[in-house]
């Protein structure tokens, strides 16, 4: 039953994903030049990846079998929350300048609230709750929350050139997999919905954006956080605080945030 939830899952990612994609492109909400961004080379490539994946992983978590409510839940809103924070900072934050996470703080210090500070802040506060409701002890559902959150954030730094995001979310996903239980069911809906749009970013046609990153790292890191013991959940939480400091350094040099 466990294989047939992370088929049904991954399946169910796949095409939702595909097809919340189609629709969006046959008719976009608001003007399709919202939709529209200059990639790396100067091209033209659509946003749509980036709410369909977000759409495709939360509709495969909420439908897939076995799941403990509280699980289930934790898992839906990360992916939802993360994905709605993406989705301001995409269309709020289009023309500032500003790159890591330094740089919007210090704009919050000095009373601006800039959409990537309301993007740091609200994506640590759902990866906060959805760790709250993954584990049971105090201390492991702040390791929990700093996962899901911290895995959103680095799903989103590597997210600077074709590929990279889906790429790491399958390859983060590939261990929640094999390892089965909920946490393969839950890793089944983010993989699933990197894979159905892993070709066009390749291609250069469309990119996941802020809200696709987020979204699908959330899922990622709710599945770690769900699987994880609590030494697993320290390292992961390490390592993610410790690439998220070497991003920032390296997004304010390279303009990737």
């Amino acid at each position: 039953m466990i294989v047939k939830g992370r088929v049904a899952g991954f399946l169910g990612a796949v095409g939702t994903t595909v097809c919340v994609r189609q629709g969006m492109r046959r008719w976009p909400p608001g003007e399709a030049a919202l939709w529209e961004r200059k990639n790396f080379r100067g091209e033209v490539v659509d946003l749509y990846a980036g709410p369909a994946a977000a759409l495709g992983a939360a509709a495969a978590v909420a439908a897939a079998p076995l799941l403990p409510a509280r699980t289930r839940t934790a898992a839906v809103l990360a992916v939802l929350a993360a994905g709605g924070c993406g989705a301001y900072d995409d269309m709020a934050g289009r023309d500032d300048p500003r790159r890591g996470f330094r740089a919007h703080l210090g704009a919050l210090r000095h009373g601006e609230v800039t959409s990537g500070a309301v993007k740091l802040l609200g994506v640590g506060a759902a990866g906060l709750v959805a760790g709250a409701l993954l584990r049971e002890r105090p201390a492991d559902k702040i390791l929990a929350g700093v996962v899901v959150a911290g895995t959103a954030h680095l799903v989103n730094l590597v997210d600077v050139r074709p590929g990279r995001a889906a790429g790491t979310v399958l390859a983060l996903g590939a261990g929640g997999l094999l390892r089965g239980g909920t946490a393969g069911v839950l890793a089944a809906a983010p993989v699933g919905a990197a894979a159905a749009v892993l070709e066009d970013d390749l291609a250069r046609r469309t990119m996941l954006g802020d809200t696709g990153a987020h979204a699908l790292g959330a899922g990622i890191g709710a599945a770690t956080a769900a699987g994880a013991g609590r030494t697993g959940l320290v390292l992961h939480a390490a390592a993610l605080v410790a690439a998220a400091v070497c991003g920032d350094r390296v997004s304010r040099a390279a303009g990737a945030f």
